[in-house]
């Protein structure tokens, strides 16, 4: 069964579903993204995605083509016409097509391009892999300088996925003057002496929507939490580690370039943040 592909306005087989080869997200990497999770049908977390999505558009100067409420109606509509009952929605809104190749801006009423598709997963929150942790190594921070802005941009994030699929294991962290910045396409966090640290916001990192709601669920649960730099080699002696992404939600980290993070196996304040999130992200879902 095709799926069904929203593009500038309309609801299309995927098979139909085109851009203009001169669109300034195929030419230029011009263009940014989301994606929200959907459980039982549910969109989570969309106010903070569509949030982010309006910060991302205004950084770039892009118009941004729709307010929230038009978003949210877009996103019940696709997840709708595809029957996604756990799965994800990929937002992706570009410069537009200016009608040919130019490194300068087109005009600012240029219409943006807009395409949203649905990825069924079933089970995603359920996923076995948060049982046992995710495996990890350390590479190079090499990226462009504006890491906040969620742009189309991920070339070396695939690289580095490939470089930890070479190295047989799931993710990769990106390390830049020593200390950690991020995962390959989420945020990282250590835990020492009972204390959750993760690196603070700046442009360095994506400002994560899962990071948010976790850290805020952390806080109202009396854990405490500092935000800071922290070395792979401070990781190394932590009680444990975990990241959190869109679609990974909580995922406990038990290794890092081949060495065990605490005992090796998942911990405690992982696993306690990760049925947290999820339970209160539910209640929450649009």
């Amino acid at each position: 069964m095709s799926r069904t592909v929203y593009v500038n306005g309309d609801y299309l087989p995927e098979a139909e579903a085109k851009v203009s080869v001169f669109d300034r997200g195929f030419l230029m990497a011009d263009g940014v993204y989301e994606v929200t999770s959907v459980l039982g049908g549910k969109l989570i977390d969309f106010a903070g995605h569509a949030k982010r999505l309006a910060r991302s558009l205004a950084e770039l100067e892009i118009r941004n083509p729709h307010d929230e409420a038009e978003w949210l109606a877009i996103h019940r509509e696709i997840v709708a016409k595809n029957d996604i009952t756990d799965g994800m929605v990929y937002l992706q809104v570009t410069r537009g097509n200016p009608g040919d190749r130019d490194f300068a801006y087109p005009p600012a009423d240029l219409a943006p391009t807009v395409v949203l598709f649905t990825q069924s997963k079933p089970g995603l929150a359920e996923s076995p892999v948060a049982k046992t942790g995710w495996k990890v190594i350390s590479v190079p921070d090499i990226r462009w300088g504006r890491r906040d802005i969620k742009t189309v941009q991920l070339l070396y994030p695939s690289m580095a996925k490939m470089m930890a699929k070479a190295a047989h294991v799931d993710d990769a962290w990106f390390v830049e003057d020593g200390f950690v910045t991020e995962g390959s396409s989420n945020n990282t966090y250590i835990v020492k002496g009972g204390k959750i640290v993760t690196r603070a916001l700046s442009s360095d990192i994506l400002h994560g929507i899962t990071r948010a709601a976790v850290l805020r669920f952390a806080a109202e649960a009396q854990m405490e939490i500092e935000e800071r730099n922290f070395s792979v080699e401070e990781a190394k002696t932590a009680d444990e580690a975990f990241a959190t992404s869109a679609s990974a939600f909580v995922m406990p980290v038990v290794e890092l370039d081949g060495a065990p993070i605490g005992n090796g196996k998942v911990g405690p304040v992982a696993t306690r943040l990760r049925e947290i999130y999820l339970d209160e992200v539910r209640k929450a879902a649009v």
